[in-house]
């Protein structure tokens, strides 16, 4: 059985007595995770201390790293690394999200490398693909993703595959209000899943977890999370919110 997951990702939000409120107000809430479901945290950086602290003992709940540097050590000056993240408790990191890509000019093959990196010291890569509005518009969004795929994932094994969770980001619906139609994301996730069946085969593509990541909340989550090849989803502005996010988990299958 897919793990399901509901992960948040803060982005670049809170100060740190925000930060700790709102975790505090999640763990109060009424959720559920079942055996095979998760829950993850991916905050800033500076408040991992915190989060895995406030977490502890709590089961199937990880915090994460919203990014990583490829490298293990060295001069760069501002970065953090995979195994600095692995010395205090992180064992996922989000690689690849729209917002890396688009600002910082992260491309395939430096994500390739950070794939890489993630799993070289046992972590979990939670690796974004997607597209925007204009290539969503041209209905070539399947060949773009395809490709996002191809050129930063096809060079692992078969065991290195499997653990890897993709998170599918239309660009287009993040931060909008706009939401793909649960039919749509369906369609996109059973494409992404044909894309690893057609090199790793369908037994290993059927153990992929594949998030959704597009202006999920609560009043649309059970919906888009009942689809066959959705297994959850990476979760922006509503996991901000403690009563938002607790629905999110809740909405599980």
């Amino acid at each position: 059985m897919r793990k399901q997951i509901a992960a948040a990702n803060w982005k670049m939000n809170l100060s740190v007595s925000e930060a700790e409120t709102l975790l505090d107000q999640i763990l109060a809430t009424e959720h559920h995770l079942a055996a095979n479901q998760e829950a993850i945290f991916a905050v800033p950086s500076i408040y991992i201390s915190l989060a895995i602290q406030k977490l502890a003992g709590k089961n199937n709940v990880y915090v994460a790293a919203q990014n990583c540097y490829s490298k293990s050590n060295g001069a760069f000056t501002g970065e953090i690394s995979a195994p600095m993240y692995a010395s205090v408790g992180v064992k996922h990191i989000v690689l690849g999200h729209s917002e890396r890509r688009e600002y910082f000019g992260e491309s395939d093959a430096f994500l390739a490398e950070k794939t890489d990196a993630v799993l070289a010291i046992g972590s979990t890569p939670i690796f974004c693909c997607g597209e925007p509005l204009s290539i969503r518009e041209a209905g070539s969004q399947n060949s773009f993703v395809e490709t996002q795929l191809k050129n930063s994932l096809f060079h692992l094994s078969e065991e290195q595959i499997t653990k890897v969770v993709i998170a599918y980001e239309p660009i287009w619906a993040i931060g909008t209000g706009k939401t793909a139609t649960s039919e749509q994301a369906q369609e996109i996730h059973a494409y992404i899943r044909s894309v690893m069946a057609s090199k790793y085969g369908q037994s290993i593509a059927d153990q992929i977890s594949i998030l959704y990541g597009g202006s999920v909340k609560a009043a649309n989550a059970k919906e888009i999370f009942s689809q066959p090849d959705v297994d959850g989803g990476l979760v922006g502005g509503a996991s901000l919110i403690a009563t938002e996010f607790a629905a999110i988990i809740n909405a599980l299958k």
